[in-house]
């Protein structure tokens, strides 16, 4: 029997695939469905530092309306129902996820700044979560913003995270980092045990018609596996963190090619999207197979065994290969 247990962030998973943050877990029973289909852990949907501060500031305009109007005005409460902002709603359906389902739950943070708002780590840490994942999605569109200070102030966020908190934290990056090996080992010794990659940024696009900009929600395929494969290949063993592979995971195969690249753990949103969360059974039962039909012992064995420092042809990962790929076309 194959052994198909793996470790990421510390946590023991009884296989490599996970649920990644989407719309998937607003839902307790499509979280049970999840762990029913056989995914080891699961990621919340992310709470944005945009929520959390554009509800502390509408709670603080609702609470001080009126307050020079009437002698009693200073304990005012707004009239509409129990007030609930969004970040206590995440955390909320965060405590019930874990109440409903046995496999770990891993919260996701999404911001940029260093501020008050990274107190919601400890917050999500409270409500359960066993691990975090810090979201760095953030698109900078200022040309006075160098390169190097995007990165000090990404490495000093997940630094004031860290410390917040004794879960795991993992840090989601895009791909657009310089040099990425560098920026990752500096994560890693600001405090990150885990690496998520890649976000992806969605793309607006153009309504000619009402010549509006409008977002365009494009989910991904197997083709976009190749990018974070590359990335995960070449920092194996070199950036002590523990590797996810996202975007692009579709198949069995692309789990099989997340493992030997050096990844920990492959997580999908997309697949399960577009075909049900059922959809997961099917993906572990021909990795399963894949590997026992090649004699693999356990997914250990296979971890690593296509990343740089183990292929015979490391140029392969890296530019000197370029003009190979051109003239093979």
């Amino acid at each position: 029997m194959v052994d198909l247990t793996t470790t990421y962030l510390g946590l023991k998973l009884k296989n490599p695939l996970v649920a990644s943050a989407s719309p998937l877990s607003k839902k307790i029973e499509t979280t049970r469905q999840l762990e029913d289909a056989g995914v080891s852990a699961i990621v919340m949907y992310s709470l944005f530092e945009e929520q959390i501060i554009q509800e502390s500031i509408k709670l603080h305009q609702d609470l001080i309306r009126g307050a020079e109007s009437h002698n009693e005005a200073m304990t005012y409460i707004p009239e509409y129902g129990p007030y609930s902002i969004g970040p206590q709603t995440y955390l909320e359906q965060l405590a019930k996820i874990k109440a409903a389902v046995s496999v770990p739950v891993i919260g996701s943070l999404n911001g940029v700044t260093s501020g008050g708002w990274v107190e919601y780590a400890r917050k999500i840490q409270d409500a359960g979560a066993d691990a975090l994942e810090l979201n760095l999605y953030y698109l900078a569109t200022d040309p006075n913003v160098t390169s190097s200070e995007l990165e000090d102030m990404y490495v000093g966020l997940v630094k004031d995270v860290a410390t917040q908190i004794s879960i795991p934290l993992a840090v989601k990056l895009s791909p657009f980092i310089t040099a990425l090996p560098n920026f990752t080992r500096r994560l890693a010794e600001a405090g990150a045990r885990g690496l998520v990659l890649f976000n992806r940024f969605y793309q607006p696009d153009f309504d000619l018609e009402e010549l509006e900009v409008v977002p365009n929600l494009v989910l991904s395929s197997s083709h976009e596996l190749r990018l974070p494969l590359r990335w995960i290949a070449i920092l194996y063993g070199r950036v002590p963190v523990d590797f996810a592979l996202t975007s692009g995971v579709h198949s069995s195969n692309d789990m099989v090619k997340a493992m030997m690249a050096g990844a920990s753990v492959a997580m999908t949103t997309s697949e399960l999207l577009q075909n049900g969360v059922q959809r997961a059974e099917d993906l572990l039962n021909g990795f399963q197979t894949w590997l026992e039909e090649h004699e693999y012992e356990s997914v250990e064995q296979m971890k690593g065994s296509m990343s740089q420092q183990a292929v015979a042809e490391p140029a392969a990962f890296e530019r000197a290969n370029y003009m190979k790929v051109l003239s093979s076309y």
